[in-house]
């Protein structure tokens, strides 16, 4: 699908982070964003960013099946009919030993890193179908192609994401891409929550943005199946 202008991207957990540096990316390089997170206050700063015939934010809380649908069809009320949807929501564990994270704690990681990507391909990708045409990606993490200590529930969930990924790609017709993409180390919230607030020697989302957009609008059908990373 290349990466030509005035294409129509749907981002989840858009407010914070890779999301948010990724939307601005979007916006700069000419392309519509139809976007959701979870804090209002967030996707109020966010609507901030471009007018609303380019940027459609809403609050959306992607474990909640109905939040997601009807985002999607307002979007699309409104003319945003994404071909490009990022499915970048994501929640890590606080980190422990798997026998000390709660089942609130474990349950509400899935939810949000495994059903939430499950709400919005149902969301998405019929769309997609009757179109003939879409790229869907599952973004996954490092931790969802190896383990660490003390983040069972994240790499639980994000091998999940590959797996899901993997076995969408296989359910959708010629044309239409499903495929899972890791973004590599980025200095973001969640990691600090993992590491501590002294790990500071990886780029900013900001800055991995800059490489990630580019990435992300050249995926084409090809890709169907694939599980790649964004480059360095």
């Amino acid at each position: 699908m290349g990466d030509g202008s005035n294409r129509t991207i749907a981002v989840t957990g858009a407010t914070r982070g890779l999301g948010r540096a990724l939307v601005e990316r979007l916006l700069e390089l000419g392309h519509r964003v139809l976007a959701c997170g979870r804090s209002s206050e967030n996707v109020a700063r966010l609507g901030d960013l471009a007018p609303v015939d380019r940027l459609f934010a809403r609050q959306v809380d992607v474990t909640r099946e109905a939040d997601v649908l009807a985002w999607a069809e307002e979007g699309r009320a409104r003319g945003f009919d994404p071909d490009l949807v990022i499915a970048n929501a994501g929640r890590i564990n606080d980190p422990a030993p798997l026998w000390e994270v709660s089942a609130e704690e474990f349950d509400g990681v899935m939810a949000v890193n495994v059903s939430g990507i499950a709400n919005v391909v149902r969301a998405f990708v019929p769309a997609m179908i009757r179109a003939e045409r879409g790229i869907f990606v599952c973004v996954s993490s490092g931790w969802g192609r190896f383990t660490s200590p003390d983040v069972g529930p994240y790499c639980a969930s994000k091998f999940a994401v590959e797996g899901l990924a993997s076995a969408l790609s296989q359910d959708l017709p010629s044309g239409i891409a499903a495929l899972a993409v890791g973004p590599g180390v980025v200095e973001t919230d969640m990691l600090r929550q993992v590491r501590g607030t002294g790990v500071g020697s990886n780029e900013s989302p900001e800055e991995w943005s800059v490489r990630a957009a580019p990435f992300f609008l050249g995926l084409s059908a090809s890709d169907n199946g694939a599980s790649l990373s964004v480059p360095d």
